[in-house]
């Protein structure tokens, strides 16, 4: 009989792992570097794909060094420069009347509607009449009856004088006779002034707005006995039209304001919404306070606006645009164009070669879109006002044109907003280098 060798069936978790041999480990670690082999071969290629051509960049601020630089232009024209400060104000009313009672009474009438606007005289409430009017009923019946008193008496005197002159009464009896006309004279003109005070209460039981204006919430209701020493009035009646704004400027401000003031003019002051955006209403400046506050350096002025349209309201908050002058023939040029650096403020001036130069300027007055320079450039000259960032002396540049070049002064018209300003329209009170946009580069 054979021996039979057969070796034990193995269970499941001891059949023989692949990996567990050398030759699985090294499938598995070529597996694992073919995939990051692949993934960083795709990071070049994206990275190759997004990287610009050099012949997609033929010159300009991300081209190859010595290329032109695309910038913008415009031309320093002629025009006129306002000279504007600036200040902020409260509107306050010429005159705010806190309606008392003049009398004791209960109201009986109410005749306006809160926010109402009024009229000098038009009726506001009613007090009971009916006590004044007995008073003054009173009053009639006590004249008519002094009155015949003083009749009687006129007279007695009468009589007393012809006895006297007859030597048939004493002249005592005369002298008393004359004091007691004299007497009844007062008498009856006391009871005058009673009648006319009793009128003047019946006038009083009406109360009407003293000036023209807005009636503002009523502090009392229908039925309420009213006294002439009410804590809070009956109502409060303010004047709008006109009305005026208490502003105040800086002392530095104040000489040249002064200067056109003693040579009579009349300055033109406008109202602005507290955004400085929208413009209220236009007036003139009206008075100056005689002493500057030694806390904040700056003096209140005063400004009358008619104010037809009602857009300033007591107490609100504006901004104030004060025209101080005009300089007239200005030479403008666009706020974008000034530059502030190592030379200080400069410009850079297009040359016929199509080159820049630093030119340093002297500025002026300026608005929110164009400065007046007062000196280093002339009429025509040409300036950069947008790409002057990555410019400097000698640089060359490529002048752009179509909706991408700025219109500024070099479309003809100095006034005209450059493309990309602000919203605000009006004239802004900037002066001298203070004023206008600018790069703080400086030229290379």
């Amino acid at each position: 009989m054979n021996d039979v060798h057969s070796s034990p069936s193995l269970l499941p978790h001891e059949q023989p792992n692949d990996s567990d041999s050398p030759q699985g480990w090294r499938r598995f670690a070529t597996r694992r570097w073919l995939i990051v082999l692949g993934l960083i071969v795709a990071l070049i290629v994206a990275a190759w794909l997004l990287k610009p051509g050099a012949s997609k960049a033929p010159g300009g601020r991300f081209g190859p060094a010595g290329a032109p630089m695309p910038v913008a232009v415009a031309k320093a024209q002629a025009g006129p420069m306002p000279i504007i400060v600036n200040g902020l104000g409260t509107v306050t009313p010429i005159t705010t009347v806190t309606v008392q009672s003049q009398i004791s009474g209960q109201i009986v009438q109410i005749a306006f509607k809160e926010g109402q606007s009024l009229r000098k005289g038009d009726l506001l409430m009613l007090i009971d009449p009916r006590p004044y009017q007995v008073a003054l009923e009173q009053a009639e019946g006590a004249l008519a009856r002094d009155r015949a008193l003083l009749a009687n008496a006129r007279i007695d005197l009468d009589r007393y004088t012809t006895l006297f002159s007859q030597d048939s009464i004493a002249e005592q009896q005369l002298a008393t006779q004359k004091s007691l006309v004299a007497q009844d004279e007062g008498t009856v003109k006391t009871d005058q002034a009673a009648i006319d005070a009793a009128k003047l209460n019946l006038v009083y039981c009406h109360i009407t707005s003293p000036v023209d204006g807005r009636a503002g919430l009523q502090q009392v209701t229908l039925g309420n006995y009213v006294t002439p020493a009410e804590p809070n009035g009956l109502v409060v009646v303010t004047q709008l039209k006109p009305i005026t704004v208490v502003f105040a400027l800086p002392e530095d401000e104040i000489p040249p304001i002064l200067d056109q003031m003693h040579a009579g003019k009349t300055l033109s002051v406008t109202a602005y919404d507290r955004a400085h955006v929208q413009q209220l209403a236009t007036g003139t400046l009206q008075s100056l306070d005689s002493q500057i506050d030694t806390t904040t350096g700056t003096l209140k002025l005063k400004a009358l606006f008619a104010n037809p349209d009602e857009k300033l309201f007591p107490n609100q908050f504006v901004n104030i645009d004060l025209l101080v002058n005009t300089l007239q023939n200005a030479v403008l040029v666009p706020q974008s164009a000034v530059q502030r650096g190592a030379p200080g403020t400069y410009v850079y001036l297009v040359n016929a070669g199509q080159t820049v130069t630093v030119r340093k300027i002297v500025l002026g007055p300026g608005d929110a879109n164009n400065i007046a320079v007062t000196s280093g450039l002339a009429l025509g000259d040409t300036v950069v006002v947008d790409g002057a960032d990555r410019l400097k002396e000698g640089a060359k540049i490529l002048i752009r044109q179509g909706p991408g070049a700025k219109s500024g002064a070099a479309s003809g018209n100095a006034g005209a907003a450059p493309q990309g300003a602000g919203q605000h329209q009006h004239k802004r009170g900037n002066r001298g280098q203070g004023s206008g946009q600018s790069g703080q580069s400086s030229p290379q």
